[in-house]
């Protein structure tokens, strides 16, 4: 009678658990954990072997190139949708904006509150009062998609999650991120906070372009936390099993779906892919792969002119000096479909003369690229050097000393 009645409580202690899991799998937040899904290789390739980019049951999608911010292929790219932890890509630009600015440095130790220790979803478990470094807090952020770790920044360099989600949204608004709100700085709300595929590839843009630092961090495949008590694995799979692959962002939450946020980069040229909404989890990363591939297949990237670089001579008309010379304002790189490099003609534009005065930088023409006689981009050209406006007395002092040098020579 004993072991009967042992064997009714342990089927129902069984029930009561299975009943537990299945109340937990209804929050959102519990699989906000993208290391609770599993990868496997061999159905991505499959995947990639036997779709097109745009077969997969993703809401939306967007590739663009990092260098130019060219779009090339998008669905539904202008739709608001949920991002889930894809938001840490602009808590991760915030954070390393601090840091390159000298706000923070990374060796600064971080003190978790009892507010940023009680954050669910993916975390690495902080104590109230525990200490790490920036340095380690950005690892577990990159790779671990850490909510816990990411409120600790926020509260680092803001002050509070609030004031630092205030700065989200105003640095969305500066960057023309037109369809994106954000209420936190990890992504664990879905009603009211959101943003695009294209919003999300000018964020990962700005990110890796002006803080490529950011990329040591989320190319880690495995490191850990906490002196090596807490194991970190990247929750973007393709840093591993996609050449060239450096980043950026995972996310999932049962409102988002699927999302990822990757950058690649091969000859020279980096590609940004944004999958929002996937069905599941290998075929965020199958879909990705398949717009990067796309990307690398058909385009390539060239460098036409660097920063500084002389084109042609300007005449100045009543300045100290007669002549200044038009440089290019800036490096630029042009996106070609393959094949095209050695079809490029460049168009000068540039005033033949300008009046003093005249300051260093100042726009004084441009140089239109075009292929096959559409233009595909142009360069400002500034003058090199200030020239002052000529006086009298400049004028007198500058006959003087070469009439001085003249019968120096003479002599």
């Amino acid at each position: 009678m004993f072991k009967k009645n042992a064997v009714y409580l342990m089927i129902i202690l069984l029930l009561f658990n299975l009943f537990s899991l299945s109340t937990s799998a209804s929050k959102d937040t519990v699989f906000s954990d993208d290391d609770l899904y599993g990868y496997d290789e061999e159905v991505v390739e499959a995947m990639v072997a036997s779709k097109s980019f745009d077969s997969f049951e993703s809401k939306a999608y967007i590739l663009i190139d990092a260098a130019t911010g060219q779009v090339l292929c998008e669905k539904n790219s202008n739709e608001r949708l949920p991002i889930a932890s894809v938001t840490k890509v602009m808590s991760m630009l915030l954070i390393m904006e601090a840091i390159d600015s000298g706000k923070i440095k990374l060796d600064d130790i971080v003190t978790a509150s009892e507010y940023a220790a009680g954050m669910g979803g993916s975390q690495v478990y902080l104590e109230p009062g525990e200490q790490y470094s920036v340095r380690d807090a950005l690892k577990a952020v990159a790779m671990h998609s850490a909510n816990d770790v990411t409120v600790s920044l926020a509260e680092l360099i803001s002050g509070s999650e609030e004031a630092f989600v205030v700065e989200m949204n105003e640095k969305a608004k500066e960057l023309g991120m037109k369809n994106t709100h954000f209420l936190d700085c990890t992504g664990l709300t879905d009603e009211g906070h959101y943003s695009c595929a294209y919003d999300v590839a000018i964020m990962s843009r700005e990110l890796v372009t002006k803080h490529p630092k950011i990329l040591e961090y989320t190319s880690i495949w495995m490191d850990s936390f906490r002196g090596g008590e807490f194991e970190l694995t990247n929750t973007n799979k393709l840093v591993r099993f996609y050449n060239g692959a450096d980043g950026l962002k995972t996310g999932f939450t049962r409102a988002a779906g699927h999302c990822l946020s990757a950058t690649a980069t091969r000859n020279n040229m980096r590609l940004i892919s944004v999958v929002l909404g996937g069905s599941d989890s290998n075929s965020r990363f199958a879909q990705s792969r398949k717009l990067l591939d796309h990307g690398f297949a058909n385009y390539e990237s060239k460098k036409v002119n660097e920063k500084g670089g002389e084109v042609r001579e300007v005449v100045i008309k009543k300045g100290i000096e007669s002549m200044a010379m038009a440089v290019y304002a800036d490096d630029l790189n042009l996106l070609l479909s393959k094949g095209n490099k050695d079809k490029i003609k460049r168009e000068i534009r540039v005033l033949k003369s300008i009046a003093a005065p005249v300051k260093k930088g100042q726009r004084i023409g441009e140089v239109i690229y075009k292929v096959d006689g559409n233009e595909i981009g142009r360069i400002d050209l500034v003058c090199d050097r200030e020239v002052e406006k000529v006086s009298f007395i400049k004028m007198f002092k500058r006959l003087f000393t070469s009439w001085y040098n003249i019968g120096r020579n003479v002599d």
